[in-house]
C-alpha cells in the first residue's frame, strides 16, 4: 500500500494545521479513527485526533487563531488535552505521552514522549496509524506495528503485549470486541486468549462506559458476532448474567427446550435488518430474560416457561438499574417490549378475532408496530414450510391491526364519555361506581359490543348505571 496519503488530508483544516504546526515549531500528525477509516474507505469521520510532539493545549490554541471564526478551544487540563469544533468537526488534540497504570484504576499515569510512545499506547494496531502533517512530510504513514497489514487481513491486534494493554485498561477489552462487530474482523488470537484471561478485570469499569459498548455492538450489523464474542470470553457472565443463564439445552425423557440464549442472538440479528431502534434492539436481546427463572419440567406436557414475559419485564427493570441505564420511558417500552412479547404470536396462531385485535393495540399503544416487529424477528424456524407460515400469519395480523385500529380508534384510547359526565348524570361524587361504569364503558368497546362512539358508550353508560341501581338525571 503506497506510503503517502496527502488525498486524505484535502479538507481545509489539514492545510491550516499544518501551517501552524511550523509556526509553532511543534511536530504534528493526525492519528487514529480518522486514518484507520481513510484506509478503510469508510467516508469521512467527524472527528479527528491530533498528536503534538510537544503541547497539545498550546497549538489547539494556535490553530483556533488561524481558522475563520476563531472557535472557542475547551482545555481538558487534567488529561493535558485540547478540543475545538470547525465546521462539522470535532478536532482534538492531545501532546504525545507515554503511559503506565496501577492495578486498581485505568486512569494512567502520563509523562511526555515521542509519537512512538503515543502509537505504542492506543488500543490496536489499526488504531496506531498516523499521518503527518508536517510540512516536509505532508500526508506520509507512519506506522510501526504493521497496523496496514492488519487492516488488509481484517485482524483486531494490540500494539503491545494484549495482556498488558487489557490489564491495563479493561475497557480496551469491550472495544476490540465492538470494532470486531463493526468492521467484521477477528480479534488475533493471543489477543483474544487475553481478554478472556482478564475478564475479571472489567469489573474496575463505570457501567457507564460499558453499556456505551454495548450500544455500539447493538447498533452494529450483525450483534451477534460481539454478544459472541463477550460470551467466548467470560465477559458476558459478568456484564449480563441473565443473558448466559439461558444457556444450554436439558434433556429429560426424551423431551429438550431450545437453546434459548443462542436462540437470542439470532432474534437479535432479525431484527437488525429491520429496524435501528437501539431500545427495540434491546428488547430482542432481553425479551426471554425470564425464561431460565421460570422453566419447568412436567411429565404430561414437557418444558414450560409459563409467565416468562412478566417474570422478564419485571428483570429488565433491575438490570437497567445496574448497569446505571434510564429508568425513563426508555426502560418502560423495552419493559412493555418482554411483557407483550408473546401476545402477536399467539393471535397468529389462532383465527384472529377483531376483538384480541383490539385488545392488542389498546395494550401496546403506539408500540404496536414495533411489537409486531419483534415478533417476526422472533421466527428463528430452520423449517421453511413453518417459517413462511408464520409469516403469512404476521402479515394477516398486521393487516387486522390496520383494519381494526382505521374502523375502531383504540389506539392511545381515550373513553367517548368523561367520569364528569357520569358524576353529572347520576348526581355521584367520586366514588367506586364511577370506575366501575367507565372500565364497563371500555371493556365493551373492546369486546365490539359497542362501536367506539359517543352516543353508542352514553347509551350503555345509560344501561349500566340503571344495572347498579343508580337514577339517571336525562
Amino acid at each position: 500500500m503506497q506510503q503517502n496519503h496527502s488525498k486524505a488530508l484535502q479538507h481545509p483544516v489539514f492545510s491550516i494545521l499544518k501551517e501552524t504546526a511550523k509556526e509553532c515549531g511543534i511536530e504534528t500528525y493526525v492519528i487514529g479513527g480518522f486514518v484507520r477509516d481513510h484506509m478503510l474507505n469508510r467516508g469521512k469521520a467527524k472527528d479527528i485526533d491530533i498528536v503534538a510532539v510537544g503541547s497539545g493545549i498550546k497549538l489547539a490554541k494556535a490553530v483556533a487563531l488561524n481558522l475563520p471564526n476563531k472557535p472557542e478551544v475547551t482545555v481538558f487540563k487534567n488529561y493535558g488535552t485540547a478540543m475545538l469544533r470547525f465546521q462539522d468537526l470535532e478536532i482534538e488534540f492531545v501532546g504525545a505521552r507515554k503511559e503506565s497504570y496501577n492495578e486498581d484504576s485505568r486512569n494512567p499515569i502520563v509523562e511526555n514522549g515521542t509519537l512512538e510512545d503515543d502509537q505504542k499506547r492506543r488500543d490496536f494496531t489499526i488504531n496506531a496509524l498516523a499521518l503527518s502533517l508536517n510540512e516536509n512530510s505532508f500526508g506520509d504513514l507512519v506506522d510501526p506495528f504493521n497496523g496496514i497489514d492488519d487492516l488488509e487481513n481484517k485482524l483486531i491486534k494490540t500494539p503491545l503485549e494484549p495482556s498488558i494493554t487489557y490489564s491495563d485498561d479493561p475497557l480496551r477489552m469491550m472495544r476490540a470486541i465492538r470494532f470486531a462487530t463493526q468492521l467484521s474482523f477477528n480479534i488475533e488470537l493471543n489477543s483474544l486468549q487475553a481478554i478472556t484471561n482478564n475478564s475479571e478485570r472489567i469489573k474496575i469499569i463505570s457501567n457507564e462506559r460499558i453499556v456505551d459498548e454495548l450500544h455500539k455492538i447493538l447498533a452494529s450489523k450483525k450483534p451477534s458476532i460481539g454478544l459472541a464474542l463477550l460470551n467466548k470470553t467470560n465477559l458476558l457472565p459478568i456484564i449480563m448474567p441473565e443473558l448466559t443463564a439461558l444457556q444450554g439445552i436439558e434433556e429429560i425423557e426424551g423431551q429438550r427446550h431450545k437453546d434459548n440464549f443462542w436462540h437470542t442472538l439470532e432474534v437479535v440479528d432479525n431484527i437488525a435488518l429491520t429496524t435501528d431502534n437501539i431500545w427495540l434492539r434491546w428488547a430482542a436481546l432481553l425479551h426471554d430474560i425470564g425464561k431460565a427463572p421460570t422453566k419447568k419440567f412436567h411429565k404430561k406436557i414437557g418444558w414450560t416457561f409459563h409467565g416468562h414475559e412478566f417474570v422478564g419485564s419485571k428483570m429488565v427493570y433491575k438490570l437497567f438499574k445496574r448497569l446505571r441505564m434510564p429508568l425513563n420511558d426508555k426502560m418502560k417500552f423495552v419493559q412493555k417490549m418482554v411483557l407483550m412479547s408473546s401476545r402477536p404470536i399467539v393471535l397468529a396462531e389462532d383465527f384472529v378475532t377483531d376483538s384480541a385485535v383490539r385488545r392488542l393495540i389498546f395494550d401496546a399503544g403506539d408500540s404496536v408496530n414495533d411489537l409486531m416487529t419483534l415478533c417476526e424477528a422472533d421466527i428463528t424456524t430452520k423449517n421453511a414450510k413453518k417459517q413462511k407460515k408464520y409469516k403469512n400469519n404476521f402479515k394477516l395480523v398486521r393487516q387486522k391491526i390496520e383494519e381494526v385500529e382505521a374502523r375502531d380508534h383504540v389506539r392511545n384510547f381515550q373513553p367517548p364519555v368523561s367520569g364528569e359526565e357520569i358524576m353529572k348524570t347520576f348526581n355521584l361524587k367520586p366514588s367506586k361506581e364511577i370506575g366501575i361504569i367507565k372500565e364497563a364503558i371500555k371493556e365493551a368497546i373492546l369486546d365490539g359490543k359497542i362501536p367506539n362512539e359517543y352516543e353508542a358508550a352514553r347509551k350503555f353508560m345509560l344501561e349500566k348505571g340503571i344495572s347498579l341501581g343508580l337514577s339517571a338525571k336525562i
